[in-house]
């Protein structure tokens, strides 16, 4: 039995689970990269407890905003695996900070289902939204050098 028999079996509507996933993901980078880039008080006091600078918020935010765009954007493979990773390390990030502070410790949970619904999404993703290998396609003027 193949993996993607398992995976059929175990999910019957993949799309819809990658949709779902990803959608979710999606809306709560937007709003977090928009409440980071905005510096809202209620994230500038997580940050600030959390010890980290507030201008942190402004980069996260922009790098949260422009992944949810790579992540709703068709193909594009190679800067999805990119998102997928950037948004994997904010929220395992997050986990390990509020973890290792004590503060807020509310939000860890939350996190944690952010973390398993990137992982979803990335694993449930179309083959047009996959990178293939590991290495780039040849070109007709690389293949001939």
């Amino acid at each position: 039995m193949t993996t993607h028999t398992i995976v059929t079996r175990i999910v019957p509507d993949r799309a819809l689970l990658y949709w779902t996933s990803t959608v979710l993901v999606v809306a709560e980078l937007l709003v977090g990269g928009w409440w980071d880039v905005a510096r809202t008080a209620n994230v500038r006091e997580v940050v600030t407890a959390l010890g980290y600078p507030t201008y942190f918020l402004v980069i996260l935010g922009v790098w949260k905003l422009l992944g949810a765009v790579a992540l709703l954007a068709p193909r594009l493979p190679l800067v999805k695996e990119w998102a997928y990773a950037g948004t994997f390390f904010v929220y395992s990030g997050a986990i390990a900070s509020h973890l290792t502070t004590g503060e807020k410790l509310i939000e860890v949970p939350i996190l944690l289902v952010m973390a398993s619904l990137t992982a979803v999404s990335w694993a449930t993703r179309p083959a047009d939204r996959r990178f293939a290998s590991g290495k780039p396609a040849k070109t007709d003027a690389s293949a001939t050098i």
